[in-house]
């Protein structure tokens, strides 16, 4: 059973991995795309690629808790292969547009049926146990930044051959994706812990709602929402601000996206499971958000290539949180609802895309602009820095009273 379950890990490992890079291939090249084809500058540009995520968020905001849901009816594997089928139809929409118009309908398909990574959080949940969750769920973490670290490299050299050439590379990786997943991946929800799908849980608030009822589960959706909202600051800033700045080349943006992956990967797969085991699940929880609020701090003021490297480290260590967070919070859900416990939290985390990507390179553009009331451009990460800070409040007032209170009643045993 072991074995099995370790062999069910891997499978997702890779198939995350591969998602991954699918979509790290287009990063480098999507600002000049929406650049040419629109013909405006790139700092202008970021707006449009806010909206690109605005309606990929939307959708799958909407989508994400009748796919959790579904795969608690069905199980898990049927819902992972319909979201690569999806993801793949995307990325050739994207290689072929003519306008910005079916840049957007590309998207849209994607939100709808993107429930790769709400799905395999539950696969993770359903094949962990307490003593291994957080390194199972460091390893998707891990498939993130290994993805993180070969896509945009891809992507940034694909991109010299032709701005359309790496969707194409994507849309054949994640259709590979999916066939690997077809032959290879088994099914992790056993029939009997599967739950009747209910249209009134199948939604966003009528998840949330039923995950508010635990105990602690909604107050930590709350700073969930603040660090995922921040988060923008990089995931749909990072490109522009540094283009725009410091004059990256597509090559350079992949270059420090493999950067990242490489420190995200590092810490996921290692650290937050050792940041577990020696601190203790609640602890490693703020700690990592203190040290996300101290790196966005550092970027916002940032004023050269080497500073943008090594404030990465700081801020790509405050990863030993989202493990261990969703360790968490997995503890305290049966697993017949696991499916929308991660579809919830998928979908606030695309309600966070809804506003986060347009919030954040709107704040980039308004003070980058001749008429700015003063130069800014590390602006967004101002703003994100003041969101994750109070995510670490949230987090560190409550978990170290759950802290405090569980060493009371050991003491009292």
């Amino acid at each position: 059973m072991k074995g099995n379950k370790k062999a069910a890990v891997n499978f997702i490992f890779i198939t995350i991995l591969l998602d991954v890079v699918g979509f790290g291939i287009i990063i480098p090249v999507l600002p000049e795309l929406l650049a040419q084809m629109n013909q405006i500058d790139i700092n202008e540009a970021s707006t449009y690629g806010g909206y690109l995520l605005f309606a990929f968020a939307l959708a799958q905001f909407i989508c994400s808790p009748i796919m959790g849901s579904l795969s608690d009816q069905y199980g898990r594997r049927p819902v992972i292969l319909l979201s690569l089928l999806g993801f793949a139809m995307d990325y050739l929409i994207l290689a072929f547009a003519p306008t910005y118009t079916w840049l957007l309908i590309g998207r849209i398909i994607a939100g709808i049926t993107g429930a790769s990574f709400t799905t395999a959080s539950a696969y993770i949940a359903d094949v962990s146990t307490e003593e291994d969750r957080a390194k199972n769920f460091g390893m998707i973490g891990a498939a993130f930044g290994v993805g993180f670290i070969i896509g945009p490299l891809i992507g940034g050299l694909l991109g010299e051959l032709g701005l359309r050439v790496p969707f194409y590379a994507a849309a054949g990786l994640t259709f590979l994706n999916f066939l690997y997943g077809y032959f290879i991946l088994p099914e992790s929800l056993s029939r009997d812990l599967r739950r009747k799908f209910d249209w009134r849980r199948a939604n966003p608030i009528g998840t949330l709602r039923q995950l508010a009822k635990y105990k602690q589960i909604g107050v930590l959706l709350i700073a969930f929402i603040f660090l995922h909202f921040g988060s923008h600051a990089i995931q749909s800033n990072w490109t522009y601000f540094t283009m725009y700045q410091f004059e990256w080349s597509e090559a350079m943006v992949g270059f420090s996206l493999a950067f990242v992956g490489l420190l995200v990967g590092i810490v996921q797969a290692v650290l937050a499971q050792k940041s577990a085991n020696y601190f203790g699940v609640n602890k490693s929880v703020y700690y990592g958000f203190a040290l996300y609020t101290i790196g966005m701090f550092l970027f916002a003021f940032a004023n050269s290539t080497w500073m943008m490297f090594v404030f990465l480290i700081p801020y790509c260590l405050g990863g030993i949180a989202m493990p261990n967070l969703q360790s968490f919070m997995v503890g305290k859900v049966p697993p017949n609802e696991q499916g929308e416990l991660q579809g919830g939290l998928t979908s606030l985390i695309s309600a966070t895309t809804i506003f986060g990507p347009v919030t954040m390179t709107s704040v980039f553009y308004y003070f980058t602009k001749e008429d700015a009331p003063f130069h800014f451009p590390g602006s967004a990460f101002f703003l994100g820095g003041i969101c994750m800070l109070i995510s670490f409040l949230i987090t560190y007032f409550l978990l170290r009273k759950a802290s405090d209170t569980s060493s009371s009643n050991q003491r009292a045993v």
